[in-house]
């Protein structure tokens, strides 16, 4: 009987140095997208797929992110005085019950294999998931839970992946795929991953992004990976050797539209898009789009 899901790792140790100056001060995760932080659409994401437990590899920095998610009576207390009660329902999908997060320090910058390895204590024999809150990806059914749903028919480790142009495969993580007669609907089967390939060198056209469920196999992996480029322990790697070992590694073509929050366009992108979904805003912003171009076509 294969394993339920239910424990997911948030790396978020990063220093957001591509969003400066507004990370001196602030984690990137707690960056609003509209208004609600990043990180907020991946906890959603993850109650959604089943998750219980959240594990959050930190730095020093980022006590921001820690309070985010703790009760603020004071604020509480204000908003039932004023009867703000749609204020108070809106502030219960922030607060996270006792002993369902943990925090772990990541202390030294030693890339995405690390931070989940310093997760291994808390994931002990059993698979997990891995959520990178800079990917937000916009989906009737949520992503994670789109891929649970899959791995509850495979087993095994599996990938997101996505369709990428030739010219961006250089970006990202690239798939090599088993021939077709053994890919199912959007599920492949992977013989191999290269990490940012030329595009005359790319294997396909599946990139993988940040979302993993992976087997408890991954962290002796990661536990036996010497440090690879720019000093960093690499989860790709950890990810290939199960290639190698067991063969049970998949990537699933997950359906929704997914934006880089970890770049400033991407960002922006991600701004608009969600703005112009939200039925409170949609009139009003789309307005102002529609008149922003009308302008800038008029000044060409």
């Amino acid at each position: 009987m294969k394993k339920k899901i239910t424990k997911a790792i948030f790396p978020v140790a990063g220093l957001g140095t591509r969003f400066l100056p507004a990370t001196k001060s602030i984690p990137k995760e707690i960056m609003t997208l509209v208004d609600r932080p990043l990180i907020q659409y991946a906890i959603d994401e993850a109650r959604a797929a089943g998750i219980k437990e959240f594990i959050f590899v930190t730095s020093r920095g980022k006590s921001a992110l820690e309070d985010y998610f703790d009760h603020s009576p004071e604020l509480e207390s204000t908003l039932r005085r004023k009867d703000k009660t749609d204020l108070l329902e809106l502030l219960k999908s922030t607060n996270m019950d006792s002993g369902a997060i943990a925090y772990l320090r990541q202390n030294r910058p030693l890339g995405l294999g690390h931070a989940v390895w310093c997760a291994r204590r808390l994931i002990a024999n059993e698979p997990f998931a891995v959520i990178l809150p800079d990917d937000v990806i916009a989906a009737e059914t949520p992503c994670l839970q789109q891929m649970v749903e899959a791995h509850a028919e495979t087993g095994g480790n599996m990938v997101a992946a996505m369709e990428v142009p030739a010219d961006k495969a250089s970006a990202y993580g690239i798939l090599d795929v088993q021939k077709a007669a053994q890919n199912i609907g959007d599920l492949v089967s992977v013989k191999g991953m290269v990490e940012k390939p030329a595009a005359k060198e790319a294997p396909s056209n599946l990139a993988v992004i940040g979302r993993y469920i992976l087997t408890p196999d991954i962290m002796s992996n990661l536990n036996k990976i010497k440090s690879g480029k720019g000093g960093e322990i690499q989860l790709t790697d950890a990810i290939a050797q199960e290639i190698e070992n067991s063969n049970n590694v998949y990537g699933y073509r997950f359906k929704g539209q997914r934006y880089d929050c970890g770049s400033k366009s991407g960002f922006l992108q991600a701004t608009v898009a969600f703005g112009l979904s939200r039925p409170d805003l949609c009139d009003e912003f789309g307005d102002f789009l529609n008149d922003l171009m009308s302008m800038r076509a008029a000044a060409q």
